[in-house]
């Protein structure tokens, strides 16, 4: 079967498809024909290396898939071979098949396209999370989202809009501010043209933001931080632009500010009851209308150029790859 493997550390344009062994379902795995793969900017940092965690040499990148069961190993209760599923496995998505633990797939939410639960998973339970568990976004609140545009941002805006956010979105160009109207952004920032400390304080009448969510980190965490309301609450998601920022703690003092951080995975280690919860809040936002932006469907041979647009911040919402187009 043909996948997108990673043979030694290094950029987008390191990456390879090969043919490589059909996988096996062994005990307590199941084994699901991919029929769509989001492309995620964590699958370009455990690709270099950069990541938290790292994997031995060579694997298959691709961490968010959907598609149909293809066999189940002992033990496996829950799923059948045909049905459809969606899934999250660190490595191995970008690929025809995928094995993986029966606990790592759930039921396809009722309206949704293989393409589009592909596309939903880990940008829309990030941003759900970041927003109401971490950020405790409530109804009225000012919500700055930097790196807007983005698969996380996107869906931050889509959410934050849904549950009554006033919606302020930083990106990096009026074009891609214009997305994030559509998805229900007040106001835009294009923040390499613009003084986003400034620009936040008018936007807002002076008063600041309530809620930031920081998927992109470097400068614009500080700038966003100077501009945030007393008591804000400032939420790290990752740092798209490869530069952790170093915060002066006395602006957190003087603000009476929240800084919190949200990671999916250790989420999930300690307070699984939160992440039932969106699950459920998810659900009823989907079954209200919800769907993720995907801008681009590309088959698995366009994956380098695909995460060197995650790794430039130059896509515009989601891009999913389908193991069943062939190459352009």
């Amino acid at each position: 079967m043909r996948a997108v493997r990673c043979e030694a550390y290094g950029g987008p344009e390191t990456l390879n498809v090969r043919d490589i062994p059909v996988p096996v379902a062994g005990p307590g795995q199941v084994v699901v024909r991919v029929e769509a793969a989001a492309v995620n900017y964590p699958d370009v940092l455990v690709a270099a290396d950069h990541y938290q965690v790292s994997v031995p040499t060579p694997f298959t990148v691709g961490s968010e898939f959907a598609g149909t069961v293809l066999s189940v190993g002992p033990g496996v209760r829950t799923v059948a071979p045909g049905d459809p599923v969606a899934g999250v496995s660190f490595t191995g998505a970008f690929a025809e098949q995928i094995a993986v633990p029966e606990s790592a797939l759930s039921p396809i939410p009722h309206g949704l396209s293989m393409i589009q639960a592909a596309a939903f998973g880990v940008t829309y339970r990030t941003a759900y999370h970041s927003l109401v568990t971490i950020g405790e976004m409530r109804p009225g609140d000012s919500v700055v989202v930097l790196g807007a545009a983005g698969g996380v941002g996107t869906a931050c805006v889509d959410i934050a809009t849904r549950l009554g956010g006033r919606v302020i979105a930083a990106a990096a160009s009026e074009a891609r501010i214009e997305l994030c109207r559509r998805l229900g952004a007040v106001a835009g920032i294009a923040y390499e043209h613009e003084d986003l400390k400034e620009r936040i304080k008018a936007i807002t009448g002076g008063r600041g933001a309530d809620v930031i969510i920081d998927p992109v980190g470097g400068a614009y965490a500080e700038q966003s931080i100077r501009a945030i309301a007393w008591g804000g609450r400032y939420v790290c998601v990752g740092f798209a632009n490869g530069e952790i920022p170093r915060i002066p703690m006395n602006l957190v003092l003087l603000k009476g500010a929240i800084l919190r951080g949200f990671e999916i995975r250790t989420l999930a280690e300690h307070r699984p009851d939160a992440v039932a919860e969106g699950t459920k809040a998810i659900a009823r936002l989907i079954s209200e209308g919800m769907r993720p932006h995907v801008s681009e469907v590309w088959p698995l041979e366009d994956a380098p150029r695909a995460l060197a647009l995650m790794q430039d911040r130059a896509a515009h919402g989601k891009i999913v790859l389908d193991p069943t187009m062939r190459p352009r």
